[in-house]
């Protein structure tokens, strides 16, 4: 009988999970992009590595000691996408997937050369760990991309995926020790172990995609109570509603309490925003924030950190870009100058 390896049982899943990656709408078609590659990156690695230690098959041993330098740039690029213009997330793109392209070739036409591939590798871990934190650090204000009700939890998430990055450098690192110090005598049992561990976390992302990735794809809403005609009518029924019920001062405001107030479908809802208006349900969301803040700046003498409380923003570094953005001004500028806005 033929037994299966846990790291291949590892791959199935990581497989399964690929392909439901790019139906997520995180705000960006490219995080998911991103998602998926790294998901099939590790369907890849672990099938190399149940070939090589559940079966003794050596001959991709080269590839799959390379292939972790993939994992950090493909996480990190995924959160990165909900906070960059496309034009900047390109450029990021093409650096990171850059390095990391020739840092492998490299390995692997001196491998005979240069076997030290751990360091390399933990290295890369270290530098996208940092990174990671530094962008949750910036708030989920700074995901401006992101789906309106996205943005908080994928600040949780960046630090859950810096913790896995974490665990992937220790777990390497000692199967590396144990090459050295004990001629890889118990490298199969810690392969295991990280097998085990990673199946329990891809089994989670299955249970957990439904409900919390994915809400959009959940059972159709009802039909609307009011008729709408096309993208342009719809989103004047929601610019009226935000006005009138000001639930855009609630920094949990998400995309679904939106919808259920107007009773149309997320997806119809959103669509129109972004056909219309030229954006996510994101950005739309912070004008109405931006025009009580400034009006706020105005009228009354609260400080600007108060002023930014009080307008549903989360963090005073986020609402100080985007407000330099529509006003070309700082808060405190506009407020000594009471200038009216610019167009952008």
């Amino acid at each position: 009988m033929i037994s299966l390896p846990l790291p291949v049982l590892a791959a199935v899943l990581c497989l399964v999970i690929a392909p439901l990656m790019l139906r997520l709408d995180l705000g960006r078609r490219s995080a998911a992009v991103f998602f998926a590659l790294l998901f099939a990156g590790f369907a890849l690695q672990s099938l190399l590595v149940g070939l090589r230690f559940g079966y003794g098959i050596e001959d991709f041993i080269t590839f799959q000691r390379v292939l972790p330098l993939s994992v950090g740039p493909l996480l990190y690029l995924g959160f990165l996408s909900l906070a960059l213009p496309a034009a900047d997330l390109r450029r990021h793109a093409a650096w990171h997937l850059g390095v990391a392209l020739v840092l492998a070739l490299v390995l692997s036409l001196f491998a005979n050369i240069y076997r030290d591939f751990d360091l390399v590798i933990s290295a890369s871990y270290l530098i996208y760990i940092a990174l990671l934190i530094r962008l949750s650090r910036k708030g989920p204000d700074h995901l401006i991309f992101a789906r309106l009700d996205i943005a908080r939890p994928a600040q949780r998430w960046m630090l859950l995926g810096a913790g896995l990055l974490l665990i992937l450098l220790v777990l390497d690192t000692a199967i590396a020790l144990n090459f050295v110090f004990a001629r890889g005598n118990h490298a199969t049992a810690m392969v295991s172990l990280g097998s085990l561990m990673l199946i329990g976390l891809l089994l989670l992302i299955l249970t957990r995609m439904p409900s919390v990735l994915a809400p959009e794809q959940s059972a159709p809403t009802p039909a609307p109570e009011r008729a709408v005609s096309d993208e342009t009518d719809l989103e004047q029924l929601a610019r009226e509603m935000l006005i009138k019920s000001q639930i855009y001062l609630d920094p949990d405001l998400s995309v679904q309490r939106i919808a259920r107030r107007l009773s149309v479908p997320e997806r119809n809802l959103s669509a129109a925003i972004n056909q219309s208006q030229g954006m996510n349900m994101s950005q739309y969301v912070n004008g109405f924030r931006l025009d009580h803040a400034a009006r706020l700046l105005r009228e009354t003498n609260d400080s600007v950190t108060q002023v930014m409380s009080q307008s549903g923003f989360l963090t005073r570094s986020n609402f100080y870009r985007e407000f330099q953005r529509v006003y070309r001004q700082t808060p405190a500028q506009y407020r000594d100058t009471g200038a009216a806005p610019t167009d952008g």
